[in-house]
This record gives structure tokens, C-alpha cells and sequence, in this order.
């Protein structure tokens, strides 16, 4: 296991404050939510420029156009070094993301960006790098899990995949720049509902996009905002022909994550397999879907202490959306109903039919990746049955209770 104590930063107490001050946070989001609600019908997107208000402020389907820009300075990141330790540690998929404050994982996406030749490849500053990591940064909302610390959990996943299956090896650099960067960007200004909300309440993302991946074509459209920006333009010095060619590839990527699309992207992969032709671009453009895709999703793919607190936080976020839905007279989905979910129901199915033979078809292509990423999928779905289980027996004992 890695040790907690990579850097000269602050101490284990800090850290431990750090971790549970999150966790409360989460409570606090939900409230925000909830008294939200009582104000909606305030337009946000009238506000002066420079009027800057909490994101959890700002209606679910409302598009943020004045935070996009950058609005603070970079950290200075010269106190952060990494010891061989934390550089090891990073290449793993059972990576602590919990242990890391924001300005730390700043600097671990921009050791990934070093480590993989990205900056030479795309002739990148580290001041501009920062300034668009910064950026980008500032315009993740603070929801209980679309936020910052889940973009930064799918980077280190895509970048710990690239070393387990050697893509180096089979992808060009401008290719991993692509991954990387798609990730980065996969969920910027995620307003913590989901696509069912923004078509059944018909919100501007919604009517913006016709009903087709609003939410992914709004992370979409402010990643290549931030990139507008002069300062944070990591791609500013590649020829014209290829920034259309990158942009065209990370638009792709982004709109591979809405989960609508997860069996037809899947059932494409599959046919390709087979015949697996590293050469041909529509064979490497359903990789790379499928590599984002698994990175998206890919939680339960960690051990259980780092996996478990995402699935409260990813509930959290349902039953915000759950009692937004109820609040309004919109359908609201079983498995975002508090009284009708439970963390285990809600992990097992998941598990079952995406996770597992999502990663299987990968270790198809890679079979080192059957030990490191499939096995602890099968462990995390027996956990989840146990824990199924403890809750039946529970129910169980609590019905015989009030019938004595």
C-alpha cells in the first residue's frame, strides 16, 4: 500500500480534518439544494459578469457562461515534490484519491501530462498547463460527486490504464494527450442532474440540445470555452489541421460517457475485437470510447475504502435530484428514491451487467488487465451481496419486532 505522506505538506491531522470536513460538506450541498428550490425562479444568467455565486446556486439546467473564464491565479506548485513513492502509487488503479487536497491533485494531473510526453508533444508551457488545470478546476460544480475530485479520480484511472496496458506502446502521444484531456474535461459544469431531469423539466440545457446528451454536449462546449482562452489553451501552439482533429476526437469522447449510449458503444467495440487493427482510426476511436467509458464508471474497480465513500456521495446526489423531481411533479427512477434504494441494491446490479463485462471486453484486448481490474469487480460484487444480505436479515429482525 502507499504511504500517505508523499510530500512535505501538511500533517496527518490536517489531512484527516481535511477528509471529514468533504464528507460534511456533502450535508451542507444537500441543504443548499433543498433551500434552492424556494429561489428558482431568480435568472442567474442575467447576473453581472462579475458577480460570482456558489455553483450549487445555480439552477440545474442553467448554462454558467460568466465563471468560464479564469479567476484566480495558479498555486505555486514548486513546494509540491513527489517522492518515487507517490510517482509508483499513481501508475495503480487502487490509488487513494481521498488523500488529496485540490491543489495536490493539480500537480498530480500535471505530472501525468510530464510523465506521458504530453507537454513536448503539444509544445505546452507549464504556466499555460496551470492555468488550464486551474481553470478547469474552477468550473467544476461542488456537487456531492460530478465535482473535481471525480474528474481527477477518472484522469488517474485513464493514466494508470495507459501504464497497465502499455497503451504507449499502441497509441501515439497526440492520442494519450486526447485521453487524458477528454478526461479532464468529461464532466465540467456538471450541474448534479442527469439528463432525465434536463428533458422531462425541459431546462435550456435540455431545449439547447434537443433532448440529445444535453449534459455531455455542455461539457463539451465549456471545455472548448476554457480552451478559448489564450492562458489556458494547452493546444494554442498545434497547427490548425490538428486542433480540429483533437477537438473532433475529445467532443467524441466526452459524448461516449452518457451512459444511453453505454450498449451501443459496447456491441460496436465487441465486433471490432476480434480483428483488433491498431492501424485502423475506427478501431482506435472505439478504444479510446470504451477506455473513457470504463475510466467514467470504473469506482468499484478500487479497494473497497476508496470505492465505498463514492457511492454515498453518488447517492447523495440521486436523492437531491429525487426530491428536486417530487418537489416539481417529474417522474423520479427507482434507483434514485430514498425509500426505495440501498447502497448494496443499487451496486449489485451495476456491477453485474455494466462494471464486469464492461472491463471484460477490456482484458479481451488486454489480458493483464483481468487480475487488476476485473477480479476486483467479482470481490466488490460479493461484498455487495453480503451486505445485501446483513440488510434483509435487518429488515427481517425489524418486522418481527413490531409484530411482538
Amino acid at each position: 500500500m502507499w504511504s500517505p505522506l508523499p510530500w512535505p505538506r501538511v500533517g496527518d491531522s490536517k489531512r484527516v480534518i481535511e477528509i471529514e470536513k468533504f464528507k460534511y460538506e456533502i450535508a451542507d450541498i444537500r441543504d443548499a439544494f433543498l433551500t434552492h428550490q424556494k429561489t428558482r425562479h431568480v435568472d442567474f444568467t442575467r447576473l453581472r459578469p462579475a458577480v460570482t455565486l456558489p455553483a450549487t446556486f445555480f439552477s440545474p439546467g442553467t448554462v454558467r457562461e460568466h465563471v468560464i473564464t479564469l479567476q484566480r491565479e495558479p498555486p505555486s506548485f514548486t513546494k509540491y515534490k513527489l517522492t518515487a513513492d507517490t510517482v509508483e502509487n499513481l501508475k495503480q488503479p487502487s490509488f487513494d484519491v481521498w488523500q488529496w487536497e485540490p491543489n495536490e491533485m493539480l500537480v498530480l494531473i500535471e505530472y501525468m501530462y510530464q510523465d506521458l510526453g504530453l507537454m513536448e508533444e503539444f509544445c505546452v508551457t507549464p504556466p499555460t498547463l496551470r492555468n488550464f488545470l486551474v481553470c478547469v478546476q474552477e468550473n467544476y460544480r461542488n456537487n456531492p460527486f460530478h465535482n473535481f475530485r471525480h474528474c481527477f479520480c477518472v484522469t488517474q484511472m485513464m493514466y494508470s490504464m495507459i501504464h497497465l496496458c502499455r497503451l504507449q506502446e499502441k497509441l501515439s502521444r497526440k492520442d494519450l494527450g486526447i485521453l487524458l484531456s477528454a478526461c479532464v474535461c468529461h464532466d465540467l459544469d456538471h450541474p448534479g442532474y442527469n439528463n432525465w431531469y434536463q428533458i422531462n423539466a425541459r431546462t435550456e440545457l435540455a431545449v439547447r440540445y434537443n433532448d440529445s446528451s444535453p449534459l455531455e454536449n455542455h461539457h463539451c462546449a465549456v471545455s472548448f470555452r476554457v480552451l478559448a482562452n489564450p492562458e489556458c489553451n494547452i493546444f494554442s501552439s498545434v497547427p490548425e489541421q490538428l486542433f480540429k482533429e483533437i477537438r473532433a476526437d475529445i467532443i467524441m469522447l466526452i459524448l461516449a460517457t452518457d451512459m444511453m449510449r453505454h450498449s451501443e458503444i459496447v456491441d460496436d467495440f465487441k465486433k471490432k475485437l476480434e480483428n483488433f487493427d491498431y492501424k485502423n482510426p475506427d478501431h482506435l476511436s472505439a478504444l479510446k470510447m470504451i477506455l473513457i467509458k470504463a475510466c467514467d464508471i470504473s469506482n468499484e474497480v478500487r479497494p473497497s475504502k476508496v470505492a465505498e465513500p463514492w457511492v454515498d456521495c453518488l447517492l447523495e446526489e440521486y436523492f437531491n435530484q429525487a426530491e428536486t423531481e417530487k418537489q416539481e411533479g417529474l417522474p423520479v427512477a427507482p434507483f434514485m428514491d430514498r425509500d426505495k434504494v440501498t447502497k448494496a441494491s443499487a451496486q449489485i446490479g451495476f456491477i453485474k451487467f455494466v462494471l464486469i463485462p464492461l472491463f471484460e471486453i477490456i482484458a479481451q484486448l488486454f489480458p493483464q488487465a483481468e487480475e487488476v481490474l476485473v477480479v476486483p469487480l467479482r470481490s466488490a460484487r460479493e461484498h455487495y451481496e453480503q451486505l445485501k444480505e446483513q440488510e434483509e436479515d435487518m429488515r427481517r429482525l425489524n418486522q418481527n419486532k413490531n409484530i411482538a
